[in-house]
């Protein structure tokens, strides 16, 4: 029998600045949801990217007075090179402007559209906010701004071919109010379905090639028209599969994947959950099966931005505060509704409750264990042991959490055996029993069995566990347990007040 496969993706995002901790928590969500399901013995397929075809990083480039394509391409580097600094596991990256599948992908989904009669001309006069890239409506703004980007649209009058997204209103109310299409938080469902029921109107899919600056992909038969970026954009996660250039990654992880699933914010919910999917009918093609938003990071109440207002560059949090850290704090923190704020000092909380908590728990059991037990553990825990009971509910739960997109009661549920066993030390205290064993106490004795048997029973599904979120110290742990080593389990984790005074490595290099 095949394996269940899983495709999984990230949102490209544009590369009209220097990456930001927002994206950070995108791709290391999308990380924990890839490597949780190959744990589970899934076959996946994990792809992350960069937009490069979006206006907005051709007037970053004339902004910085630096060539539009080696502009995109110093940026793009900077989005791909966080993949050691996050420790991410993603199998392709896909960048836009230079990857040959993609072109080919994008003009076949096109095609397709033009073919089903979903592709047409007319004039338009309208608000357009670069920041969006799209027109927007006057019901949409605040005071006269982009509610999203807080600056006033500028005017726009051309000839554009739009998409017949009206066409799809019904069917795409069916698919969300059946569940065929999922969306998660059930919130956001929310939002899309009464985005659809007030609505739908035709959209723009081209930009003219002047206010493009010629920059993106022509318009087939069209060279004075440049393919909208969100038509472009959208295609990346089937033109990565090969779609428009032949081959089997398009059959085996789009059409015959048991789940195709995109990360996103909330800020793109109607391009992911509206927008692609009428696409996808138009042209004939499989759709997506589960859209998991998630809301923006914020400093001081402010959404991190590339181009201006705050930021937070996650490859040198990960440099000062460890890559366990940094993971740990956005797993943790960011709650499944509603924004989070970023501070340093939470972050270094969660790095000194990996220490203290985790790495404090193995290291005393590695050292009790190799002073008491030198020989090894006899396995004799009691079957009442409560413990175990929590053991045998974490892999489960954790399950249950990250199905409903819920990082934090997933993390929770693991840290429940970390506490738990903590507390089973604090309670037996371990060298007591050794001391009343060496005193001739038999009882002592079996009871130092059980409780060691059942220390390292807990730190080994503790690792286990915390491959999908802690990689890099997962492998750690299992390697401390394996040799027994105390100097290991000391090393573990790095203390926050070690690294406060200048920059240091990553925790545990």
């Amino acid at each position: 029998m095949s394996k269940r496969r899983f495709y999984i993706t990230t949102a490209i995002p544009y590369v009209n600045g220097d990456p930001h901790l927002g994206f950070a928590l995108e791709c290391v969500q999308a990380d924990v949801l890839a490597r949780h399901r190959r744990l589970r013995g899934q076959d996946v397929r994990f792809l992350s990217g960069t937009d490069d075809n979006s206006v907005k990083n051709v007037e970053a480039a004339r902004s910085a007075g630096v060539p539009v394509a080696n502009f995109v391409d110093a940026k793009a580097e900077r989005f791909a090179a966080l993949q050691g600094p996050l420790a991410l596991s993603y199998d392709d990256f896909i960048r836009t402007s230079v990857d040959p599948r993609h072109r080919p992908g994008v003009e076949r989904l096109w095609r397709s559209c033009a073919a089903a009669g979903d592709l047409y001309e007319r004039d338009y006069d309208g608000i357009y906010c670069i920041g969006c890239e799209a027109f927007l409506s006057p019901d949409d703004l605040v005071g006269g701004l982009c509610p999203e980007h807080r600056e006033p649209p500028e005017h726009v009058a051309e000839r554009n071919w739009f998409f017949r997204l009206s066409r799809y209103e019904d069917e795409l109310l069916a698919l969300l109010e059946s569940g065929r299409l999922r969306v998660e938080p059930e919130h956001r469902r929310n939002e899309v379905l009464g985005f659809i029921r007030g609505g739908l109107a035709d959209f723009s899919v081209s930009r003219s090639r002047e206010r493009a600056h010629g920059w993106g992909i022509p318009v087939p038969d069209d060279a004075g028209q440049v393919i909208y970026v969100w038509f472009d954009a959208l295609g990346n996660y089937i033109s990565a599969l090969d779609y428009g250039t032949g081959g089997d990654r398009y059959r085996t992880w789009w059409e015959q994947s048991q789940e195709r699933v995109h990360v996103i914010g909330k800020g793109i919910i109607r391009f992911h959950a509206v927008y692609w999917p009428a696409i996808l009918l138009s042209a004939r093609q499989t759709l997506p099966t589960t859209i998991f938003v998630h809301e923006y990071l914020t400093v001081g109440g402010q959404k991190l931005s590339k181009s201006g207002g705050p930021s937070a560059d996650p490859a040198a949090l990960a440099a000062r505060f460890g890559t366990d850290a940094l993971r740990w704090w956005l797993i943790r923190d960011v709650p499944r509704s509603g924004d989070a704020d970023f501070r340093e000092g939470l972050l270094a909380a969660r790095a000194n409750e990996l220490a203290d908590d985790l790495g404090n728990l193995v290291n005393r059991t590695i050292v009790l264990v190799s002073r008491f037990r030198p020989n090894g553990v006899r396995p004799t825990p009691p079957p009442n042991e409560p413990l175990l009971a929590v053991i045998a509910r974490a892999a489960g739960a954790i399950d249950e959490a990250l199905d409903r997109f819920d990082f934090r009661a997933a993390a929770e549920a693991l840290w429940d055996v970390v506490n738990e066993a903590n507390r089973l030390v604090s309670t037996t205290r371990p060298w007591e029993l050794a001391k009343a064993e060496r005193s001739g106490d038999g009882t002592a004795a079996a009871r130092l069995d059980a409780v060691l048997s059942v220390l390292v029973t807990a730190c080994g599904a503790i690792a286990h566990e915390l491959h999908p979120f802690l990689p890099d110290a997962a492998r750690r742990i299992e390697l401390a347990l394996d040799q027994r080593d105390p100097e290991l389990g000391r090393a573990l984790f790095a203390k926050v007040e070690q690294l406060t005074s200048r920059p240091g490595p990553r925790a545990g290099s």
